[in-house]
């Protein structure tokens, strides 16, 4: 077949498989060109998941009526000057509205704020319609009937309404976090409306949009983030590590405002969080990257959905350790959720307890009564009897309050809970600590302590467990990690590239206790090992190392290996459950709790405490 220059059609419909993939394709770029223009309040009206009408209004600042046409043509935009590599704008090559006309109906109506009407113009299937006069607010509505209708064998890879309606609305949310000075709505025959009110660009602003996005549960669970490396900063908001969810779909990053799904961030974010989570659950994070945009390549993805950065590793130390300072200097917090959960498990009726009485109610009392009267009374059958009470039948076989059993307490008395943790009356400086004064424990695992306004539950062998791992681990990050010498070195053959990486990092590698050393172009040479992997697959993990310093120029997997050997021996070497504790002991490892980072979750990543509030213990018991 000769070479030939493709048609106009085609041209936009190759492009419109690039850039248009699915519904929620089209909803984004539309509602970026909306923000492009100013809008202050975004409409998206969606019908059959997307596939059978996408609406989206906009008040912007309109586009001229003897602009429509350059509109819909490829390669026009009023957004990209002459420099390429400054891109402030959300969309900026001029590819969306083509794209968009050459598979479906579209049409197009706008109106500026000095206009006196508004214009229209239409495509279908790519095939121009004229302009013609519209009525119209300020501001365009752009509208999509049929997608992929000149393009049917794209509908065969369509997911079901429900899918395309959900991918819908994560779309709009996640523009929506960035931002909050603009009013969202997102409604249809397909879905329940989503409203999302204009709140202000104020960090307070922003939070409250994060709120109607994410929950009201996120920004009483979250530390804030603020931070600031060679000209790039970082803020947002990261949950604490006992706030956490079963997938990374709640982890939202923007780059200069815009969106953006990169693994180079997702993977910073995993390994911030590595240490006080467990492998199957994601933090919850709003991350916000500013920085010039000449040094962060945008038009690397059709969608714009991914970015490359000039320095990968100096944006990667930046969320890394921005997110591990601000845990540290949080504290410990205990998750509002876990709270929540104990709450739910102590009302009344929540759990079962082996009778069928109800485990609360004075009507059915009072009915059980009225229904036998006093002489006919059965205590076997009421619904308030106890849960064992040694009834046989409707008869006493076993009269009287079993005096003899109760002798064995009128030896002295009982201790209460202050005396058993040696406390008397607790101290007013502990009562007004973060996990307060210890109380009691309770089978022989559980300390139970008192604040001011609180009743704290700790797990006193997974928080002791935290302790002991970062004891150890900054024993084992403070110095050079012992290496012991191989007998013969270990020749690993490598590409010349990885053989170089590792030979840039060998000083580094060094300090873990791994020596490296060039052996001829494509191969190095190892001699040492840290001594705490004892006998280990030496090449697996100098590919693994090659391969995580080609893509983020670190060296995080030897290091994540020693610390995995430090959390197995802090998890032999901590208090076990089982041993019983002094007084002086349980408050020594509370005060030990609050001056460790993140010791509010122990190295698996579960909680290592509950707290339960003074209001919500009221509430329970009815009080409130």
């Amino acid at each position: 077949m000769p070479i030939r220059q493709l048609s106009e059609t085609m041209i936009n419909q190759i492009a419109a498989g690039e850039v248009i993939e699915r519904p929620a394709s089209v909803v984004k770029e539309l509602v970026e060109n909306a923000l492009d223009a100013g809008a202050g309040r975004v409409e998206v009206v969606t019908a059959g998941g997307g596939l059978n009408l996408i609406r989206v209004t906009d008040d912007g600042s309109g586009i001229p009526e003897q602009e429509l046409a350059l509109a819909i043509a490829r390669h026009c935009t009023s957004k990209l000057a002459e420099n390429i590599h400054d891109i402030r704008s959300l969309g900026f090559r001029g590819e969306a509205l083509p794209s968009i006309g050459s598979v479906s109906r579209l049409s197009i109506r706008s109106r500026t704020a000095s206009g006196d009407s508004a214009a229209e113009i239409g495509i279908e299937g790519g095939r121009v319609l004229p302009v013609r006069p519209a009525a119209a607010n300020r501001g365009t509505t752009v509208e999509v009937r049929d997608l992929f209708f000149a393009t049917p064998a794209r509908l065969k890879f369509m997911k079901g309404e429900r899918a395309e309606s959900s991918a819908t609305s994560d779309v709009v949310k996640r523009i929506a976090i960035a931002f909050p000075a603009v009013r969202f709505t997102l409604a249809g025959s397909d879905r329940s409306t989503l409203e999302l009110p204009a709140t202000d660009d104020t960090p307070e602003g922003s939070l409250r949009r994060v709120a109607q996005v994410m929950g009201a549960d996120f920004p009483d669970n979250s530390i804030a983030i603020d931070a600031m490396r060679e000209g790039v900063r970082l803020t947002g908001h990261v949950s604490i590590p006992s706030f956490t969810r079963a997938n990374a779909l709640q982890q939202y990053a923007y780059v200069n405002g815009r969106p953006v799904r990169d693994k180079l961030i997702a993977g910073a974010i995993r390994g911030a969080f590595a240490d006080v989570l467990p492998r199957d659950r994601h933090a919850v994070t709003v991350l916000f990257l500013t920085l010039d945009p000449a040094i962060v390549d945008v038009n690397v993805h059709p969608a714009k959905a991914d970015v490359r950065f000039r320095d990968p590793g100096l944006v990667r130390g930046l969320i890394v350790g921005a997110i591990r300072q601000a845990l540290g200097d949080a504290g410990i917090r205990a998750a509002t959720t876990g709270a929540a959960g104990m709450m739910a498990a102590f009302r009344p009726g929540a759990a079962s307890y082996g009778h069928g009485g109800p485990a609360n109610g004075h009507r059915s009392y009072e009915a059980s009564y009225r229904a036998s009267g006093p002489a006919g009374f059965d205590p076997a059958r009421s619904p308030q009897r106890p849960l064992d009470m040694g009834f046989e039948g409707a008869g006493f076989e076993h009269r009287g309050l079993h005096e003899n059993e109760q002798a064995a307490f009128d030896a002295g008395p009982l201790a209460s809970a202050d005396a058993r943790a040696g406390q008397g009356d607790a101290v007013d400086t502990l009562l007004g600590t973060v996990l307060g004064a210890a109380r009691a424990q309770v089978h022989e695992n559980y300390i139970v302590a008192q604040t001011s306004d609180s009743l704290i539950i700790v797990d006193q062998h997974a928080a002791h467990e935290r302790l002991v791992y970062e004891a150890l681990k900054n024993a084992l990050h403070s110095r050079a990690v012992p290496s012991q010498m191989l007998l013969l070195p270990e020749i690993i053959d490598l590409p010349e590239e990885d053989a170089e990486r590792l030979a840039m990092h060998s000083e580094t590698l060094a300090r873990f206790g791994l020596g490296i050393e060039r052996f001829g172009p494509g191969a190095v040479a190892v001699r040492e090992t840290p001594s705490m992997l004892g006998e280990t697959n030496v090449q697996q993990l100098v590919r693994d190392l090659a391969d995580e310093i080609a893509d983020n120029d670190t060296v995080e997997t030897l290091k994540d290996r020693l610390d995995k050997i430090a959390a197995t021996m802090a998890c032999h070497g901590s208090v076990r459950s089982g041993r019983l504790l002094k007084a002086e002991e349980m408050n020594a490892l509370l005060r030990q709790m609050e001056a460790t980072p993140g010791s509010g979750t122990c190295n698996h990543g579960r909680p290592t405490y509950i707290e339960l509030k003074l209001a919500d213990i009221e509430r329970l018991f009815g009080r409130r």
